[in-house]
């Protein structure tokens, strides 16, 4: 009997090639991610290094809604436009020189217009130029764990060292999802008015298909049309990532049934998993761990190398205030059984841990994280990647905030 998977996959790519011919299909990239556990449901060309074009925004819209948090910008706070901003090429606001601008204005204008004299606004708002902006836009990409994303501008305008891939960018997406709740629902702004006009959002799929609540398209020669877009149905949120469309319809349809095939999937994945967390995890509660040691002591065999446990047990052990979240359930026997396997896949790595099965409650529901806590950051991040060799998603739990400081992939 025919593999329905292996059926479902070919079907996506026949789809992809019809789409996407010639040219096209060389810079051709797509991604399907759950949004709570970061893992790949579907992927083509995941990895390959390609233009992102105005995706590039998402980054820059991550940057301002952070420096919005930390104060270090207000919305009603208004910015000047320097010359380089004028100077930027459409699509764009017509902003002009010496005039000024809102941010509040101005990330509604990359929103919707993909306002390329706006990104420039905002990044000259946050560092002394465009070009010290962008190193720290990819600063912020290998926090995040886009380990094949760097930035060159603010706008995602061509420049040939500006690369990102498939997979990055839905982490990027997840990122922006959980980060920055607060502000996300702005991304399914449909029409912005500014100064007598009326801007439409490129990205179509806003109000025309179930769920979908952003995130940010992109177009440049180089890179045809590109698209994040994110759709939520029941308890589950996806993440959908498409690289080289040969037109805006051609790549919405495939994008389409991409999600819908993600949707389908990930329904028989987790049939139990709990609606999708509105922010990130809470602190850590080590005080309230519910198992000081794993139940299940294992045996030290062969994880990579030899010599490999012993190594990253070795970093692992520090101040003990950080901690590594294997998966969110809606019961806590589900949590633990989580947290076994991690422990069996891990060859004894885990053996310095505390089981920390956490309950927190989202629009009145339980659910329970599973987490296990005790190491330092390096420690937590080797646990991770060698749980993910396993296939095993891994999120990285920070001391101070409790946040999830990386969205883990699975490959």
């Amino acid at each position: 009997m025919i593999n329905k998977a292996l059926l479902s996959t070919l079907a996506l790519i026949l789809l992809a090639a019809t789409l996407f011919p010639g040219d096209s299909l060389a810079r051709y990239a797509s991604v399907v991610m759950d949004s709570r556990t970061g893992q790949v449901i579907y992927s083509r060309n995941a990895d390959k290094k390609l233009y992102p074009a105005s995706l590039t925004k998402i980054m820059t819209l991550y940057m301002t809604f952070e420096a919005l948090d930390r104060g270090q910008l207000r919305f009603d706070q208004m910015l000047s436009v320097s010359k380089r901003a004028e100077g930027q090429a459409p699509t764009k606001l017509g902003l002009k020189r010496g005039g000024r601008i809102s941010v509040r204005d101005a990330v509604f204008g990359l929103i919707t217009k993909s306002a390329n004299d706006a990104a420039t606004v905002l990044a000259e708002a946050m560092a002394p130029t465009e070009a010290a902006f962008a190193r720290k836009m990819t600063e912020k990409a290998r926090k995040l764990g886009m380990q094949r994303t760097s930035f060159r501008n603010a706008s995602g305008l061509p420049n040939r060292r500006q690369k990102s891939t498939a997979r990055d960018m839905a982490i990027l997406g997840a990122a922006m999802i959980h980060d920055f709740p607060h502000y996300y629902n702005y991304l399914s702004l449909q029409k912005f008015d500014y100064k007598g006009k009326a801007y439409k959002n490129h990205n179509n799929l806003l109000g025309k298909y179930k769920g979908a609540d952003g995130i940010k398209t992109g177009y440049i020669r180089a890179s045809g049309f590109n698209l994040v877009a994110s759709a939520k149905r029941g308890r589950n949120r996806l993440i959908g990532v498409v690289f080289g469309g040969r037109s805006a319809k051609s790549r919405d349809r495939h994008m389409k049934k991409l999600l819908d095939k993600g949707f389908t999937k990930i329904e028989t994945i987790y049939p139990t998993t709990i609606p999708t967390p509105t922010t990130r995890p809470l602190r850590i509660a080590l005080g309230t761990s519910h198992q000081s040691k794993p139940a299940v002591q294992i045996a030290r065999s062969n994880i990579d190398t030899p010599g490999t446990v012993a190594a990253i047990k070795k970093t692992a052990i520090g101040e003990g205030s950080w901690g590594i979240q294997v998966g969110a359930f809606s019961r806590a026997d589900k949590a633990r059984s989580q947290l076994n396997k991690a422990n069996r896949l891990s060859n004894g790595l885990l053996d310095n841990g505390q089981f920390n099965i956490q309950r927190v409650t989202q629009n009145g529901t339980a659910i329970y994280r599973a987490q296990m806590v005790g190491f330092n950051e390096q420690g937590a991040r080797n646990l991770c990647k060698a749980l993910e060799r396993k296939s095993m998603t891994c999120f990285v739990v920070s001391a101070g905030t409790g946040n999830l400081v990386r969205v883990a992939d699975r490959n």
